[in-house]
C-alpha cells in the first residue's frame, strides 16, 4: 500500500508516449527507494499511452494517472505537482531510463546536507547512434557540475541540472512558485528562480540516469528550448539579480555571442560600459556603442558586472582566471553565460 505520505513523488507528464513508456516506467518502479508515488499526468495522448498508464496502476498502487485534455508540459507538471503528497519532488520523462539507485542516492544527499534544497545527477545520452556532438559536450560539462560551488558558477551558462533527474524539496518548490510559462525553458526558469531566492543546488556525480536522445525530443523542435529562449530567460534573471539596480556590464568578448549577449541585455534596459577583446585588431573600437578594451584595461573597472561571453572552448575558463586574479569574485562581480 503506498502510505498517505510517500517520501517522494516522482512527476511524469506524458504525451503520445506509448513507445518507450513500458521502459520507462520499469525503471522507476524498480527504485531501490520504493517509498515514493508516481503520479503520471496524460497529457492528451493520442496513442496507447493512457492505457498502458492504467495497467502500471493497476499492478502498482503506488502509480496515479491523471487524465487531462492537451495543456503542454509547464501545466501538465503543475497539475501533477497540484496532487504530490511526497516530501520530495522527482522529474522523470517517459522515455528515459533511471537507474535503480537513482531516487535513494539523491534522497540520501539530501538528507545528508540541509542546506541543500535540491539535486540532479550524472546522465548519459542515449542511443550512441543518435547521439550528436553537442549533446556529448553537454553531457560531459553538465557531469562536470557536482558541487553547490560547481552550481552556482554554472548557471548562468546553462541549466546545470538535468530536468529529467530534478529532486527538489517540495515547500521549496511551492515557495518560489513552482513551474512556470513564460515562453522560456521551464527548467531553466525553475533553477535560475531557485539559486536567485539564494538556495543551494548540487548534482550527485554518479551516473544515475539514462537520457534519451531523438530528434522529436521537445528541446528540439519547440521554440521555447531555442538558443534565443535561453538568453531571454538569463537576461531576464540577471535583471531580477546580479544586475538589479541599473547596475552596467562590462562584456568580455566581442565575437558573435558576446554581441548577441550585448545587444539583448540593451534592449532591455542595461548599459554595456565596454567590450572587452585579446584581439589587439578590435582594441579601441565601439560595438553598441561601448569602447573595446584590452584586458589588462577592463580588470581595472569595478563596480560594473563583468560577463564572460565567448563561445570558444577554452576561453570561459582562460576569463574567470584572469578575473580572480583581479580579486573579483564569481556570481559577485562577474558571470559567465557561454
Amino acid at each position: 500500500m503506498t502510505p498517505l505520505s510517500p517520501t517522494v513523488s516522482v512527476l511524469m507528464p506524458v504525451r503520445d508516449g506509448g513507445e518507450h513508456l513500458f521502459e520507462a516506467m520499469a525503471s522507476v518502479v524498480a527504485q531501490t527507494l520504493d517509498d515514493f508515488e508516481v503520479i503520471a499526468v496524460d497529457d492528451g495522448s493520442s496513442d496507447d499511452t493512457r492505457a498502458q498508464l492504467e495497467r502500471w496502476s493497476t499492478q502498482d498502487d503506488r502509480v496515479r494517472v491523471i487524465p487531462s485534455p492537451p495543456v503542454g508540459i509547464v501545466a501538465a507538471l503543475e497539475i501533477a505537482r497540484g496532487v504530490a503528497r511526497g516530501r520530495y519532488l522527482a522529474r522523470m520523462d517517459a522515455d528515459d531510463i533511471a537507474d535503480p539507485r537513482r531516487l535513494e542516492v539523491q534522497h540520501a544527499l539530501l538528507e545528508s546536507d540541509q542546506s541543500l534544497v535540491g539535486c540532479g545527477c550524472g546522465v548519459r545520452y542515449f542511443p550512441a547512434e543518435l547521439v550528436r556532438d553537442g549533446a556529448r559536450r553537454y553531457e560531459a560539462w553538465l557531469n562536470a557540475v557536482r558541487s553547490p560551488a560547481d552550481v552556482a558558477r554554472a548557471v548562468w551558462v546553462e541549466c546545470p541540472l538535468a530536468h529529467p533527474t530534478f529532486f527538489l524539496r517540495s515547500d521549496v518548490v511551492d515557495g518560489v512558485g513552482g513551474y512556470q510559462d513564460h515562453g522560456w525553458p521551464e527548467d531553466y526558469d525553475l533553477v535560475l528562480r531557485l539559486h536567485g531566492a539564494g538556495h543551494r543546488l548540487a548534482n550527485a556525480p554518479e551516473v544515475l540516469h539514462r537520457w534519451r536522445e531523438g530528434r522529436g525530443r521537445l528541446s528540439r523542435t519547440d521554440a521555447r528550448y531555442a538558443p534565443e529562449a535561453f538568453l531571454r530567460c538569463r537576461i531576464h534573471h540577471l535583471l531580477q539579480g546580479p544586475l538589479t539596480g541599473g547596475r552596467d556590464v562590462v562584456v568580455w568578448g566581442a565575437g558573435p555571442v558576446g554581441k548577441a549577449f550585448a545587444r539583448a541585455i540593451q534592449e532591455r534596459g542595461a548599459r554595456v560600459a565596454a567590450f572587452v577583446e585579446l584581439d589587439p585588431r578590435k582594441i579601441g573600437q565601439e560595438i553598441h556603442g561601448a569602447p573595446v578594451l584590452a584586458t589588462d584595461e577592463a580588470l581595472e573597472i569595478r563596480g560594473p558586472l563583468h560577463v564572460s561571453a565567448v563561445g570558444q572552448s577554452g576561453a570561459r575558463a582562460r576569463i574567470e582566471s584572469l578575473l580572480e586574479g583581479a580579486g573579483m569574485a564569481p556570481g559577485e562581480h562577474f558571470v559567465a553565460v557561454a
